[in-house]
């Protein structure tokens, strides 16, 4: 039962001087009501407010247990502020994609490829290959009346070179194996790099078995040709012993891939080494 309020304490009653027999005699009836003696009930502590007034035992007690609980609650945890301003960015929202490896071709201020330069090698003098004379100079490119194929290029790197090269890019015609060799003329490349069919047939200068191979098995010529056309010849041939001079340490041919590689049927020509060897040969094309 919930304890009497302090404030509401009960007089104390008066006690009967009459001596009560603990055993009533059969068939009285007592005369009176016997009652237990009342204890008498101390008044409660009182507890002192916030504002002076006195609050009930029972009153604090439960504010006490109140207490107990708010003290045995988990603090609240405070929300921390991101150190990063950046928006996260959505799931939904795609991967960024990766950027595409660049290449060695340049683009123009308008967006169109850049004009490349090569040098491409032949051999003037007849010479037997397969049973085949392969002998081709300047001037029997510049009897052709429709465009050559530059065929037989039996190496990866002078290969990849030829299916770099774009329509319009313009290329030095270099005479080798002879007395003379030498840069005599340019052409220009009309036709993109293609399939080397003279790889796969048998009967051509230049035939390879292992491409012939590859193509019965379903796989690919690894041999490619571009087209090319004649466009001048130069009246001052460009020696290689004159281009080695200009090739020295601080010339303006120092590092050309003619002189550095000098194996390789198929290079590239710097801008600045076409433009000072057009000038020392005076070449008119592309100017």
């Amino acid at each position: 039962m919930p304890k009497r309020k302090s404030t509401h304490v009960e007089s104390e009653p008066e006690q009967s001087t009459r001596r009560r027999s603990s055993r009533l005699s059969k068939g009285v009836e007592p005369t009176e009501e016997v009652m237990a003696p009342v204890k008498e009930e101390k008044p409660q502590a009182l507890s002192t407010g916030k504002k002076g007034g006195r609050k009930p035992a029972a009153v604090k007690e439960e504010e006490e247990n109140e207490e107990k609980k708010v003290e045995s609650q988990p603090p609240t945890k405070r929300s921390r502020t991101a150190k990063s301003t950046k928006p996260t960015p959505s799931p939904s929202q795609p991967p960024v994609a990766a950027k595409p490896p660049t290449t060695a071709t340049t683009t123009t201020t308008t967006g169109t490829p850049a004009r490349q330069y090569w040098l491409l090698k032949a051999e003037p003098l007849p010479r037997l290959e397969n049973g085949h004379d392969v002998h081709f100079s300047i001037d029997d490119l510049a009897a052709r009346t429709s465009p050559e194929p530059w065929d037989g290029i039996r190496n990866y790197s002078a290969r990849n070179n030829l299916r770099s090269m774009r329509v319009g890019d313009l290329a030095f015609f270099y005479h080798s194996n002879c007395a003379n060799p030498g840069i005599v003329g340019v052409m220009e490349i009309v036709r993109e790099a293609e399939e080397d069919w003279t790889a796969v047939d048998s009967k051509a200068a230049y035939f390879d078995p292992k491409a012939k191979k590859a193509k019965e098995e379903g796989k690919e010529n690894p041999w490619s040709l571009v087209h090319v056309e004649f466009r001048e010849k130069f009246e001052r041939e460009l020696g290689l012993k004159e281009l080695r001079e200009w090739g020295k340490g601080g010339g303006p041919l120092e590092g050309m891939e003619l002189l550095r590689l000098g194996r390789l049927s198929v290079s590239r020509v710097g801008e600045g080494e076409w433009e000072f060897l057009m000038d020392k040969a005076g070449g008119r094309t592309g100017r």
